[in-house]
């Protein structure tokens, strides 16, 4: 009896709660800041800060504007800094639609 071997799976797109927690982590540690720093300035926890560095809380847009402000950074600059690591990873990693339906970029050109 012949073994089977499963189909490899398929390479997904990173969440953007990771990319911007990552994103959010390397504007800290540029600052020479600490979480501790940056929450308080934010007004939330140290703990909560982590957890969205590392990507396991997604935070609200409150949230999200707290920290840029916290962080002196303006809300565009770091959607863009998003924005460019996806596209960089996207090459890396190849995503194609499922059948009918639009890839990323086709969903823009249709919206535009």
């Amino acid at each position: 009896m012949a073994e089977t071997v499963p189909p490899p799976r398929p390479r997904r797109e990173p969440l953007l709660r990771h990319m911007l927690g990552e994103r959010l982590r390397h504007l800290r540690r540029l600052r020479g800041e600490t979480l501790e720093k940056t929450a308080r300035r934010a007004g939330i926890s140290p703990q909560y800060l982590s957890e969205i560095e590392r990507g396991v809380k997604e935070p609200s847009s409150e949230m999200i504007a707290a920290i840029t402000g916290a962080l002196e950074i303006e809300l565009v600059d770091l959607v863009l800094a998003v924005a460019d690591r996806l596209v960089v990873v996207r090459q890396a990693v190849p995503v194609r639609g499922t059948a009918g339906q639009p890839t990323c970029q086709a969903a823009f050109a249709l919206a535009a």
